[in-house]
Order: C-alpha cells, then sequence, then structure tokens
C-alpha cells in the first residue's frame, strides 16, 4: 500500500512538472540602444541607423517603422544577430525621428515587442572640399604649380611621408626612416633656427647641398623657422641670449611692426636675412614647402591662464597676422615665388588665421594622443572650417598609427614627426640603429610603409619634366 501510495505521488508531481514547462511565459525583447543615439549631433550622412536588442530579433512582417513618418525597411544585421538595421539614406544637415512602434519586432519565441519607442538625431552638413586653384603667392614659379597640382591630385586619396631634420639642418631623420622601412620619405624638412648664428662652422644655411640632392632625387623640401628674437634690447648683439619664449624675452610682438622700435629693427633684419637664404633655394628652382610662426596662440584657448607658447603669438591675434602678412609681402617683393605656405591650426584659434589669401595648406600639430577617432575629429574640423584648403599632419608626436587615423577618415596631405635628439643626432653612432624612436619608432613607420596611402620618395614624379 505505501509503494502505491508513493508511485501515486511521483506521477502527480512529474505531470504537475510537465503543466509547469508547459506554462512558462517568455518575456518580450528589449530595445537596449540606438545608433545614432537619441539626440545625437552631426552624425555622419552615411551612419547606419541600428536598433540593438537584448536578444535576438527580426522584424515583424507588419513592422511599421518608420522615419520622419515614412515607413522604412528593416532587417538583421550581418554582424549581429541581436541588430536591426534601418534602410534609410541619410541626408546631410537633416533632423530625423525614427519611431518603432509596439509589436514592431519579435524574439524567437515568437514574443513581441511591448512598448513603443523613439528617438532623434540630426547629420551635420557635409563639407564640399575644393582646394584653391592654384597657390596664393603672386606669379607662381612653375616648379610651386607643379608640387601644389601634385598635393592637389593626390588630396583625400594619397598621403605623403615626411621627415624632420636632426635640430635645424640634415636629413638625419630621413636616413633613418631609410634604414627601418627601405625607402625614403617623400619630404625632408629643415628648420632656421640658428639664423642669427650663420654661417658659422657648424651651422651654414648658404650650404643647400644636401637640399639640391633630396630635389634631384624627387624629393620635396619643407622649411619651418623657429624665430628666435633676443631676450632684451641689450642683448641683440649675443645670439647666445636669444629665444623663442615669451616668458624669457622683453620683445614685444605688438611692437614688431612698429617703425622706430628696436623690435622693428629686429624683424626687419631678420626677414632680410631669411630671404636671402630662402633665395636660394629659388634659384636652383627648389619649391619650399613654408610653414612659419606656427602653434601662434599656443593653449591661450585651452586653460584659464593659458599662454601663447611663441613670441609671435604673445602678442595676440591681431599683431600675429599683421606679421604673417608683412613677411608674406615682404618675401613676395623680394621674389620668392617659390614658396607654398603652410599655417598651422591650433584649437580654437580662428583668429589668429592670417586668410585665405596667404595660406596654402593648414597644418595641424598632434603629440600624445593615441585615438585615431579623436584625431579624425580634428582633421574633419579643420577641413570644415577652411574647406578650400588642403589639411595636413605637420608635427606629431607618439600618436595613433597612420593605419587607424586614415581608416578613422584622417586624410591628411601629408605627415611629419618630430625628430628624436639622441637617437639622430649621430648617423654614424650605435644608437642610429635602434628601432625605438621619441615621437614615431620603427613599428609606426612600417605600419606606414605597409599602406597603399602613403607615397614615398621613389613614389613622386620627376618634378623636372
Amino acid at each position: 500500500m505505501k509503494k502505491l501510495i508513493y508511485i501515486t505521488l511521483v506521477l502527480v508531481l512529474t505531470a504537475a512538472a510537465c503543466d509547469d514547462k508547459e506554462d512558462v511565459q517568455h518575456s518580450a525583447p528589449v530595445l537596449l540602444s540606438t545608433l545614432p543615439s537619441d539626440g545625437a549631433q552631426g552624425v555622419a550622412s552615411n551612419q547606419v541607423v541600428q536598433l540593438r536588442f537584448d536578444e535576438v530579433v527580426t522584424p515583424a512582417s507588419a513592422h511599421g517603422v518608420s522615419v520622419n513618418g515614412e515607413a522604412v525597411e528593416i532587417k538583421v544585421s550581418t554582424l549581429s544577430l541581436t541588430t536591426l538595421e534601418l534602410e534609410v539614406a541619410l541626408e546631410s544637415a537633416k533632423t530625423y525621428e525614427v519611431k518603432v512602434p509596439a509589436g514592431a519586432v519579435i524574439n524567437t519565441f515568437g514574443v513581441a515587442l511591448e512598448g513603443s519607442y523613439s528617438f532623434s538625431f540630426s547629420t551635420k552638413k557635409e563639407v564640399v572640399i575644393i582646394p584653391d586653384e592654384q597657390p596664393v603667392v603672386a606669379n607662381p614659379s612653375p616648379e610651386a604649380i607643379k608640387v601644389y597640382n601634385y598635393l592637389k591630385q593626390q588630396y583625400g586619396k594619397k598621403a605623403l611621408s615626411g621627415s624632420m631634420s636632426h635640430v635645424s639642418w640634415n636629413i638625419n631623420e630621413a636616413e633613418w626612416v631609410k634604414q627601418h622601412v627601405g625607402k625614403y620619405p617623400a619630404i625632408a624638412t629643415v628648420d632656421y633656427i640658428h639664423l642669427n648664428y650663420s654661417p658659422a662652422n657648424w651651422i651654414d644655411y648658404n650650404e643647400t647641398g644636401f637640399l639640391e640632392g633630396w630635389w634631384a632625387a624627387n624629393g620635396l623640401v619643407s622649411a619651418g623657422w623657429h624665430w628666435v628674437v633676443p631676450k632684451s634690447e641689450a642683448v641683440k648683439a649675443d645670439p647666445q641670449q636669444y629665444t623663442y619664449k615669451p616668458e624669457e624675452t622683453t620683445f614685444k610682438a605688438s611692437n614688431a611692426l612698429t617703425e622706430g622700435t628696436w623690435e622693428n629693427e629686429v624683424v626687419k633684419a631678420d626677414l632680410a636675412e631669411m630671404a636671402d637664404y630662402l633665395l636660394l633655394l629659388k634659384e636652383k628652382n627648389i619649391p619650399v614647402i613654408w610653414r612659419p610662426l606656427h602653434e601662434a596662440a599656443g593653449n591661450i584657448y585651452e586653460y584659464n591662464n593659458g599662454t601663447a607658447w611663441f613670441w609671435w603669438g604673445a602678442g595676440g591675434a591681431a599683431n600675429y597676422k599683421a606679421l604673417w602678412i608683412y613677411m608674406f609681402e615682404y618675401f613676395e617683393s623680394r621674389g620668392l615665388n617659390n614658396l607654398l605656405w603652410v599655417w598651422t591650426s591650433q584649437t580654437k584659434d580662428a583668429g589668429f588665421y592670417p586668410g585665405d589669401a596667404y595660406v596654402d595648406i593648414v597644418g595641424r600639430d598632434i603629440y600624445n594622443n593615441g585615438s585615431a577617432g579623436d584625431i579624425a575629429i580634428q582633421f574633419a574640423s579643420i577641413q570644415e572650417s577652411y574647406p578650400n584648403k588642403m589639411v595636413t599632419l605637420s608635427e606629431f608626436g607618439n600618436v595613433a598609427t597612420f593605419t587607424k587615423q586614415w581608416e578613422a577618415g584622417a586624410s591628411w596631405s601629408y605627415f611629419m614627426p618630430w625628430y628624436d635628439y639622441d637617437r639622430t643626432l649621430n648617423p654614424s653612432s650605435e644608437a642610429f640603429s635602434g628601432s625605438s624612436h621619441e615621437h614615431a619608432d620603427a613599428a609606426w613607420w612600417l605600419d606606414a610603409a605597409s599602406h597603399d596611402a602613403v607615397l614615398w620618395r621613389d613614389d613622386l614624379p620627376n618634378w623636372k619634366d
């Protein structure tokens, strides 16, 4: 009797368990997020609109999903079964509202979405990039025109590789790159920082042979100028007492163009000497990608008590622009029609921009930034502000790889890492063979060398044809 009762109880419990299993209620799918997010601004017009759920879903046969009141098709993403994609072609500078009604999607158990959802976003205005027809200098030299046109042709498709001189007047960094990747960068850059010493036994800007050889091999020449000035009027005869730091000098940028001031005397003398040296390259039919007065605003607009990093920015935007235009017009008067003028943009420094008539290329200097996305945002911001100018990564150090930057949308005209003082000081030293580098190591360069978008010296045309 006890055994019979036990068997009966087991059967009852088993039946009850089966009934419970059949009565299990499956929950409805939950919309976790959308892409773009609700309220997003500046969305790219090629963005795919997505609905992301907490489980595998499919659209209902009559889903009723709409964008700006019009029905759209939706499909399961090929990358994730929990994501649905809306088939909508976004337009630039437009606001969109997406409505997802209850029952629009179902899960694998046939349970439908319970509540309705809506979100909105706005697309950014697409920038039409049309670089200026020709260089801004009057009657540009044939070589300058050739280089400018080549840069225009490649812009957005290819990026030219570049290297900085070690400190001032050599191609040590270019040789170091050649050692590690097997080819020379397309551009060699020099710096006239030692203007007040030259000519001297250790630095003589009259000696242009290595740049002539670089140009003869179809390489491009770029030049900058860390313009140093006397720390005071009393020491202007002593080159050892010169600086570019505003906090180290009584030199006032606001007096640079004021007749009768000692600052104006210095500016006129330096510009005359600088023009003389640049004319040496013009006489050899060598065009120069010329980047003076860089990083003018420093971090004035970035931080409380931010300061200009160089004296030429310390006098404010109006003084800076006047100095740039003065240099531009003076160099034109000296016949320097072989220059392509590069202005370096910092954040929020539109007031320092000399004007479209005085700039060919806009550069950005970026250091210690491993985020390719952020770098691409900086590129896009500059391009949007100056749509008729090519944009370049004019200096950098310790940034995301070229591949990541390019894939993120940073389509630089060219790029140039800063030099490593210890690594490339002496090409004959043991240190020169090392693969590490303060700003762009061999691995960074090998990544660039592996990318089809990067151009090297051997890729460039014969400028003399």
